[in-house]
């Protein structure tokens, strides 16, 4: 499959959300398992990329994987957390963006 089509994809779309897209940087790796994306945003834009609850994340993280199967691939998304992104525990001890 061709690099541009999964990377370009994910970075189209997460630019398309996010207030700063010049700061969205998509690393690509490819090994026996599959395709790894690896988006990194601008800690401001975190909650933009991720969502409530993660609905946006798996979301994008859905569209990605179709992507992958139209091209006969398994692409996985990692979502970087930034330096200094504001994320919190959640009140019952497990981890959870808010």
């Amino acid at each position: 499959m061709s690099e541009t089509v999964d990377k370009a994809f994910l970075e189209f779309l997460v630019k398309s959300l996010v207030d700063h897209p010049d700061d969205v940087r998509v690393d690509r790796k490819v090994d026996e398992r599959g395709v790894l994306l690896t988006l990194h945003v601008n800690s401001s834009d975190m909650g933009h990329v991720v969502g409530r609850r993660g609905a946006t994340a798996n979301a994008i993280r859905s569209l990605v994987r179709i992507v992958g199967i139209k091209n006969d691939s398994r692409i996985n998304l990692k979502i970087e957390e930034p330096e200094g992104s504001m994320r919190r525990e959640h009140p019952m001890g497990a981890e959870g963006t808010l």
